[in-house]
């Protein structure tokens, strides 16, 4: 049976992804692993008070982190695909190109930024789409509704 791994970051990507992953698993047929990736709070010496808490807040989102896979994880049970969770604390891109080696396909979410943003800022998507090694399915970003003239 193949595999696909699905990284999420519960950001409005996260449905369309999960629908595609659900799709391509049904196709295919393959087992789903998805996969949330923690980012521990980044936190320099000005913010010094906030380094008491910066525990607290990483468990407050692992806490929700779980929550939510559990969420995902019933959304693929109820759809007839078989799936597995994940989590883990770090850098993004390494711990998903780290799962995509024993994974036959990799479907990311793509959240449209801008190319100045993915430059300032950095794009995940693209940073794996780099390094992986197995074929990348790259789901769109969801179109903002527009507002429609009065």
């Amino acid at each position: 049976m193949k595999t696909i791994l699905a990284p999420v970051d519960f950001s409005p990507a996260t449905e369309a992804v999960v629908a595609e992953t659900a799709r391509l698993a049904k196709a295919l047929p393959a087992k789903v692993v998805v996969l949330a990736v923690i980012q521990p709070p980044v936190i320099t010496s000005e913010y010094a008070a906030l380094m008491e808490n910066s525990g607290e807040i990483l468990a407050a989102g692992e806490k929700n982190a779980a929550r939510r896979l559990t969420a995902i994880e019933d959304q693929f049970r109820a759809a007839g695909v078989a799936v597995e969770t994940m989590q883990c604390v770090g850098a993004p891109i390494q711990h998903i190109v780290r799962q995509a080696a024993s994974a036959d396909y990799l479907v990311m979410g793509s959240h449209g930024h801008t190319a100045l943003y993915d430059l300032l800022v950095g794009s995940t998507t693209h940073g794996v789409l780099m390094r992986a090694k197995c074929p990348v399915v790259i789901v769109p970003a969801v179109a903002k509704p527009t507002k429609t003239p009065i």
